[in-house]
């Protein structure tokens, strides 16, 4: 017996529910690639993607995933030995390290946890210590879906200028942009990556990268350059080489419905939706830990993300065995642990085109579950996500 037939509810922290206004768009013949339409279209996404990033800087479009904007931004500023401080947090900063490392770029990780955002204090006291500047470049992740961490990044740039460093300062923004507050020229970031798939609601396949002067200036002289990332080709008079050959027309004018609906509600709305998201689903969270066996991954409250919450199953039950109920039952589709927290974990996802009822649905089905599968929990966590609504969106 199920109670699983209509419409699915998508709850991993990427890819995000699309709306059907991009799928609709999409949904159209191909058109010319060199003047007209479609040039109009690179440059509206150009533009807003600039207002979304919060940047005056220079903003660049590929047909990647983010893992492929994360090998632009390394390649278009650093040079083969350049030494770059990876700030751990979970999974994904470590990966971008990894491949910098693969690129011939030498690497130092500031260690952490997958249970606590990045110390400030710690990245002052190493940057202070490399008295050589042998450290070209910080990489940090804002969110880390894997952990479910959200990374002070203004205190992590005071780090930075009180210990007086220069080291280029690269963000990833792949789960956070357009779902939390983020200030590139404010913050004085200099290098921002970002992918369509999660906050901003396209299929995967659009990577993002936005670059201020002084990484247009790194870039000059950075020897890891390769065509196909290269910002100096991409800024050619002929709109192909935007792209370095044809662009990803459909996934464009996806994109560009994507963003029409996002700006639409308004950035700030939609980063203040996020919050209350995700203030409900920790509610709920809390509630289940009365019982024993569930248990936020991130400890400290401030540090647990806008988008994504990972939740800790313990006492021998088995992950899985929820995943399949909430699917298979209710059809919600979960997300698990990956990394250090594969089969230890649920990974809920409230992020992109998501509203209450859609995360509501899916507490209801991971309530539901917890109790099918007699998995000890507290009772009212859906009670208590509705009352944290209640209060917090006024009449």
């Amino acid at each position: 017996m199920t109670v699983r037939t209509g419409r699915d509810v998508l709850g991993i922290p990427g890819p995000t529910t699309i709306p059907d206004e991009v799928l609709s768009a999409m949904h159209r013949p191909a058109i010319q690639i060199y003047t007209g339409e479609l040039v109009e279209y690179t440059d509206s996404i150009l533009r807003d993607l600039k207002g979304i990033f919060r940047t005056e800087g220079r903003a660049y479009i590929y047909a990647s995933n983010g893992h492929g904007a994360w090998e632009a931004a390394l390649t278009n500023v650093l040079s083969r030995g350049d030494r770059v401080l990876v700030l751990e947090s979970g999974r994904f900063a470590h990966n971008w390290g990894e491949m910098a490392r693969m690129l011939g770029v030498e690497i130092e990780t500031l260690e952490g946890t997958w249970r606590h955002a990045v110390d400030p204090a710690a990245v002052e006291e190493r940057l202070r210590a490399d008295t050589e500047g042998r450290i070209k470049a910080i990489l940090v992740v804002q969110i880390d879906t894997a952990s479910g961490v959200v990374n002070d990044i203004p205190a992590i740039r005071a780090a930075i200028d009180a210990a007086g460093h220069d080291a280029l300062f690269l963000v990833d923004t792949i789960a956070s942009l357009a779902c939390m507050p983020f200030e590139m020229d404010a913050w004085k970031i200099d290098v921002t990556v970002s992918a369509a798939q999660k906050g901003l609601m396209t299929p995967p396949g659009l990577g993002f990268v936005a670059a201020n002067d002084k990484a247009l200036a790194a870039h000059k002289t950075a020897d890891l350059r390769t065509l196909y990332w290269d910002w100096t080709a991409r800024e050619g008079e002929l709109h192909y080489q935007k792209y370095c050959g044809t662009p990803p027309e459909h996934l464009l004018f996806g994109q560009r419905a994507a963003l029409d609906i996002l700006l639409g509600e308004g950035l700030e709305n939609a980063w203040n939706r996020h919050r209350l998201l995700a203030g409900a689903t920790h509610r709920a969270v809390e509630t289940w830990a009365e019982g024993g066996a569930i248990e936020f991954n991130i400890l400290d409250p401030q540090s647990r993300s806008a988008s994504i919450t990972a939740v800790l199953v313990g006492g021998g039950f088995d992950v899985a065995a929820i995943q399949a109920y909430c699917l298979d039952k209710c059809n919600v589709t979960v997300g698990g642990g990956i990394g250090d927290l594969k089969g230890k974990a649920l990974r809920i996802a409230h992020m992109g085109y998501a509203n209450a009822p859609m995360v509501l649905g899916m507490l209801a089905s991971i309530d539901m579950a917890l109790k099918a599968l007699k998995i000890p929990h507290g009772p009212g966590a859906i009670q208590a996500a509705v009352d944290y609504l209640g209060e917090n969106v006024p009449a």
